[in-house]
C-alpha cells in the first residue's frame, strides 16, 4: 500500500464517507455500492471506487449486475496501525453527501 495514494483517495469527502461507513460494519461485511447514500451518478460513483479499490482500501466483487464493496481491514492495519480509528474517531462528515 502506498501513503500517497491513500491520502489522495481519502481526500475526497465522497469517499471518506464510503470508508468511515465501512469501518462501522462488522470486519468482512460486504456493501453495494448503492448502500452509501451518495448522490452522485453511476460513473462518478464507480470512479470513486475505482480510486479506493487502487489505494488499497476497498476489495470489490461483482455478483450479478452489482459490485460489492469490503474494507481491507487487516492489510490497512498492517501497514498503518491507527489509521482506520483516526479515521473514525477525528472525522465527522459537515453534511451528507
Amino acid at each position: 500500500m502506498n501513503l500517497i495514494k491513500i491520502f489522495k483517495a481519502l481526500s475526497d469527502p465522497a469517499r471518506l464517507w464510503v470508508i468511515q461507513s465501512l469501518i462501522q460494519d462488522a470486519p468482512g461485511a460486504e456493501r453495494h455500492c448503492t448502500s452509501f447514500g451518495l448522490q452522485l451518478t453511476k460513473a462518478t460513483r464507480s470512479h470513486h471506487f475505482k480510486i479506493l479499490r487502487e489505494a488499497g482500501l476497498i476489495s470489490q466483487v461483482d455478483r450479478g449486475n452489482c459490485s460489492l464493496a469490503t474494507l481491507r481491514r487487516k492489510e490497512i492495519e498492517k501497514d498503518f496501525p491507527g489509521l482506520l480509528e483516526l479515521i473514525s474517531t477525528k472525522w465527522k462528515p459537515s453534511e451528507k453527501l
